[in-house]
């Protein structure tokens, strides 16, 4: 294998360039993480997959900042004994970032993925169907910089299955559907455009709703272990608990993620509205330009509902997820001012843009 193989291609040659340019004669090199164990991670360079970790400096930085590497990013490394292990130092500036809130009362972002092409949201055709829970997804994709395109797998087992279709279709207007059985082996050839040579792919989604199957099927080997529902609720337990990064056959690269129980969503860089892109645009019509589509005299999104064209609950998810969001800024805020506070109190704060580069004075 090849970091070519992996996605490596002019464009990032060129940020390798501008980021390195001040670094000549180190023998540095690049390559991508392709599996994200904790502690440790296995990455590609051109000398084939090794296992790396991050630099004491950049360690110490990263604890601070909570910005750790992620599965798909291209790191700087330092090769150690012939290319036994490597020694990571810096993350190239990335073009893509899949992120949530990490679970439970604290307030970090957790990145699933970055530098993804094209992100799979999979969604099964049997109970745990659900079109409130993809427009949250959809807001995280759309945030991400990835192109979103929607899976609704276990086809074989929907009767009904060109209904959901197309009432997936009213809540993602514009973007790409496809419905896929593994088990039938239907709809492979509808996702050829997405996973030629060097694109990378990336699927979420709620546990259970196959995407460790989808891994295995459209790679053509059981590269991930997959678990059967609950016949009573449709929910799965979760079958992948790391991330990892698969060539496929085509050429592609695919990440497979753990299943969410509960997406949070982490700030907010215009998803909203793209995922909303209808409310949005109802909501410019309105008579008061700061209207909260609530009970406002002239809301055109409320006579939008009365008339039967915007669905009440779209409305409702609209009106709960753009509160959360606006909560969630507010938290982060005050979390970046402690944090500067703290700073200002020790001393000064650590950056995470330079800090790889005194790390490389140590090398």
């Amino acid at each position: 294998m090849t970091i070519e193989q992996y996605g490596w291609n002019q464009k990032w040659q060129n940020k390798w360039n501008e980021q390195l340019q001040n670094e000549k004669g180190k023998e540095l090199v690049p390559g991508r993480i392709v599996g994200d164990f904790g502690s440790k991670y296995r990455v590609m360079a051109q000398t084939g997959e090794t296992w790396g970790e991050l630099a004491g400096k950049l360690r110490h930085t990263m604890s601070d900042s909570g910005e750790y590497p992620a599965i798909g990013d291209w790191v700087v490394l330092a090769m150690q004994d012939g290319g036994e292990h490597a020694v990571i130092h810096g993350v190239l500036p990335r073009q893509s970032v899949i992120s949530r809130k990490v679970a439970g009362d604290k307030w970090d972002e957790q990145i699933v993925a970055s530098n993804v092409d094209t992100l799979f949201l999979v969604s099964a055709l049997n109970d745990d169907f659900n079109v409130r829970r993809m427009e949250r997804y959809l807001i995280m994709a759309w945030n991400s910089g990835a192109n979103p395109v929607i899976l609704l797998t276990k086809a074989d087992l929907c009767s009904d299955a060109e209904d959901k279709i197309s009432e997936m279709e009213r809540v993602a207007p514009g973007v790409a559907i496809h419905a896929v059985s593994a088990l039938l082996g239907d709809g492979r050839e509808e996702l050829l455009p997405y996973i030629g040579y060097g694109q990378t792919v990336a699927l979420t989604g709620s546990s259970g709703c196959g995407k460790s199957t989808m891994v295995n099927w459209l790679s053509g080997q059981n590269l991930q272990l997959t678990q059967d529902v609950r016949e009573g609720d449709s929910r799965g337990r979760h079958t992948t608990t790391h991330r990892e990064l698969f060539v496929l056959p085509d050429g592609g690269i695919i990440v497979d993620t753990p299943g969410m129980r509960e997406l949070q969503l982490w700030e907010d860089e215009g998803g909203l509205d793209l995922a909303f892109g209808d409310i949005s645009r109802l909501a410019a019509e309105c008579r008061f330009s700061d209207c909260s589509h609530v009970r406002e005299e002239g809301c055109a999104v409320l006579e939008a509902v009365a008339a039967g064209v915007l669905d009440e609950k779209r409305l409702l998810n609209y009106r709960k997820t753009q509160k959360e969001l606006l909560y969630q800024s507010s938290k982060e805020e005050k979390q970046k001012r402690k944090a500067a506070s703290s700073a200002t109190k020790s001393g000064g704060s650590r950056t995470r843009d330079t800090s790889w580069r005194r790390d490389l004075e140590e090398y």
